[in-house]
């Protein structure tokens, strides 16, 4: 099969051939100790600039500080709401409207067995320091993302232990090898955000260079990112030439910046943080489930997993915390996902069930009194806290004993993403998994294998089926996860699920922008604009 851009950009005047020395921040672990490599980026000491900031920038207020813009990170949502196709771009780039994969630094890719794909690279494109983008680059990238010891986040997250074999042709021909027949490997390469060749593959970078339409102009870590736009960027000019990002836990503090001004963009929020009529809500593909540990008691019993779903009131809590508008989940993917399993029914609240379960559990004597640490990162969506601790009274009346552990981005990462961190408790981890590829393989390959990134367990028979499913195509793909879904559920239950959420922003009224099943993930800045 063979996908091409159908209105390739006019490459621009070649670039400077000199190659360039790394700009950029490395550090050896998220938070870690800072070593410099070549010049710092300009203006790091940040300014401070008047709340009311000029027209011609764009102001956004998230969540949470990003505890990095490192590109191999940015399929964590605080990461790639700023890195994706902003600062950094992809090869593909998937349209979050109809599904299809579009070109970005890659016009066209193809393949005539799955196995070695074939990708023609755009012309005219270069980094934000200036230097031509090459095969050389994209390979490098693949290189450091995925075959190396570098332990991005996003090689567990989507292409697990396997590495690819990649071969630099010429300049602007590329080859990639999977191991074995791969029919989404674009989709998979979408993941990955170009970075320069010479990027250390020993150490991950806190401040990146890309190719995208803003480059980075400042950090002033606590306070504020700075972004300015690019002027040799290779497609069109966004309309803001500044962007400022800022960070609000407090959803309603969010809303505020809004509606006084402060703010053109709040990320997060719900009608509860009386945004009024400036909220505007999209589907976001986010779904939001516990999942249990099996190494220690008392998860290791699977009438404890099986009572913790009985345990937990979903139509409630859609209900009473976010006004009915999630729907309540019976699988990690929504509808509209490659694999999604219309038959799967949530699990009833039924609270004796929950009680006489456990009773049982103690009866053959599973230590049930033993802790239960909930892990749950602070802000990470709306009501997060509220929502954490009506779950802690539920399993409470199950007759479990939990404790409630809110955490900070980078505290919360070392119990989401193997090596999972030592708990003294058993530990539940609340996740919010958005599959913005849609496709189940970036659901059951990380959250379901026995290995898998984000997964705590799994068995051999499930390692089967998904391996089985992972290969398939059409029909027989999605008769596959659904096969998978339903096994979980019966069979392994290592998820509680909740509820696939509805996302909403704070947009100010001078604004103009549509937000979209991706805008949580990656917030493409080049697609905002000022209102007519």
């Amino acid at each position: 099969m063979t996908f091409e851009s159908q209105n390739p950009a006019t490459p621009a005047a070649p670039a400077p051939s000199r190659r360039r020395a790394l700009t950029a921040l490395a550090v050896t672990a998220l938070g870690g100790s800072v070593v410099l490599s070549g010049c710092a980026v300009a203006n790091s000491d940040g300014g401070s600039e008047s709340a009311a900031a000029a027209s011609d920038t764009l102001r956004v207020v998230l969540q949470q500080e990003p505890p990095t813009l490192e590109p191999c990170e940015a399929n964590l949502t605080s990461t790639g709401v700023i890195d994706r196709s902003t600062v950094t771009e992809p090869l593909v780039e998937r349209n979050p409207e109809t599904g299809e994969l579009e070109p970005k630094l890659a016009t066209e890719w193809s393949s005539e067995d799955d196995t070695v794909w074939t990708f023609k690279l755009r012309e005219g494109v270069t980094f934000h320091d200036g230097s031509d983008f090459t095969a050389e680059d994209a390979a490098a990238t693949i290189e450091r993302a995925v075959n190396s010891d570098l332990g991005c986040n996003v090689e567990g997250y989507v292409f697990g232990d396997d590495d690819l074999d990649v071969e630099v042709v010429d300049d602007t021909t590329l080859t990639v090898t999977a191991p074995q027949a791969d029919p989404i490997l674009p989709l998979r390469i979408s993941f990955l955000e170009v970075v320069p060749s010479e990027t250390s593959t020993t150490e991950k970078v806190r401040e990146p260079i890309g190719t995208g339409p803003y480059q980075l102009e400042s950090w002033d870590a606590g306070q504020k990112i700075s972004l300015a736009a690019y002027d040799g960027y290779w497609g069109d000019q966004p309309a803001y030439a500044k962007a400022e990002y800022q960070w609000r836990s407090e959803g309603s503090v969010r809303a505020a910046m809004i509606t006084s001004g402060e703010a053109d963009i709040a990320m997060g929020l719900s009608p509860e943080d009386n945004i009024g009529d400036l909220g505007v809500p999209y589907p976001n593909n986010e779904t939001v489930a516990i999942r249990m540990h099996n190494d220690k008691a008392p998860f290791d019993d699977i009438r404890i997993r099986q009572a913790v779903n009985y345990a937990i009131d979903k139509e409630g809590i859609v209900a009473s915390l976010y006004g009915g508008r999630d729907q309540v989940a019976a699988q990690l993917v929504p509808e509209g996902i490659v694999g999604h399993n219309a038959d799967l029914a949530p699990w009833p609240y039924d609270a004796e069930q929950a009680k006489q379960l456990v009773e049982e559990a103690k009866a053959d004597g599973v230590d049930t009194g033993a802790q239960i640490s909930l892990v749950v990162r602070t802000a990470q969506f709306p009501k997060i806290q509220e929502l954490a601790q009506v779950i802690q009274e539920q399993l409470t009346q199950a007759g479990l004993n939990v404790k409630l552990k809110m955490l900070e981005t980078s505290q919360q990462l070392t119990y989401q993403v193997r090596p999972f961190a030592e708990d003294e408790g058993d530990i539940g981890l609340m996740i919010q998994h958005g599959n913005q590829a849609g496709d189940a393989a970036f659901t059951v390959d990380q959250y379901m294998l026995s290995n898998g990134a984000q997964s705590a367990f799994g068995t051999p028979e499930l390692d089967a089926m998904i391996e089985k499913a992972d290969a398939a195509t059409g029909d027989d793909r999605q008769a596959a996860f659904e096969e998978i879904f339903a096994y979980q559920n019966e069979e392994v239950v290592q998820f509680a699920h909740i509820a696939h959420q509805t996302g909403m922003i704070g947009k100010a009224a001078t604004v103009d922008y549509a937000p979209n099943s991706s805008t949580g993930d990656e917030l493409r800045l080049a697609e905002i604009k000022p209102a007519q």
